[in-house]
């Protein structure tokens, strides 16, 4: 079981999978807040909550190499992040505090790894709108969330077009200017595509609340609503 490229979401059935959005995103809350008040030092709770994590990844059946991955994109920075502790007291001290740093990122990180590996995206905005936040926010969310996609697509297309205009070896002010045309371009691509996605969802009677066809009221073969 194995996400798709460029999610997420790790798909199953099962009861992890089932639970509501908004019931998940309230124990991640609660996991954070928990993590954060409570020492890390006393070493009976950091393990607590690890093996309540690797509970939840087992009952979710998420792979472990799922998990890994994205720990190891994540604990580069963090541990950049707890370094400087020591680093600002001459590494004689702040060792105490880089490890909880280290250990309550990582916590949060694996709870909100099991959040996304166990819910569709769309349905963990529904979720924050369960919770009362601003739907402005959460529709700021979901064109980020879709068009993040479009937008890597695009960049792909125009660097394996950049590549094959180019030839032979490149010094590195040359690979520094065409990477700024590109990124330069890509802006503009973006800013041009933004005004025709707006004045398309416009002419399609957009209103500002996002929806689904799971929202739409079923119709009969009619077209009555039933």
């Amino acid at each position: 079981m194995e996400s798709e490229p460029g999610t997420f979401h790790c798909p199953g059935d099962t009861i992890c999978h089932r639970l509501s959005a908004r019931l998940k995103i309230g124990l991640l809350l609660a996991v954070v807040v928990s993590v954060g008040l409570l020492p890390m030092t006393v070493w009976p709770i950091p393990a607590g909550f690890a093996g309540l994590l690797l509970l939840g990844y087992g009952l979710a059946g998420i792979p472990p190499r799922w998990v890994l991955r994205r720990l190891a994109a994540m604990l580069p920075i963090v541990g950049l992040v707890a370094l400087a502790a020591p680093i600002s007291r001459g590494f004689t001290g702040g060792w105490d505090l880089a490890v909880t740093i280290l250990l309550r990122t990582t916590l949060c990180g694996l709870a909100a790894f099991w959040l996304v590996g166990t819910t569709p995206f769309p349905a963990i905005l529904l979720g924050m709108r369960g919770w009362g936040m601003p739907k402005l926010l959460v529709m700021m969310l979901e064109f980020m969330h879709r068009y993040t996609f479009v937008l890597q697509s695009e960049y792909l297309r125009m660097n394996t077009a950049r590549r094959a205009r180019t030839f032979g070896r490149r010094s590195l002010r040359t690979q520094w200017q065409s990477t700024s045309w590109l990124l330069g371009g890509l802006l503009i691509r973006s800013m041009n595509r933004a005004e025709r996605i707006h004045g398309a969802m416009c002419a399609r009677g957009w209103q500002g609340v996002p929806r689904r066809l799971e929202d739409l009221p079923e119709t009969s073969a009619d077209g009555r609503v039933k």
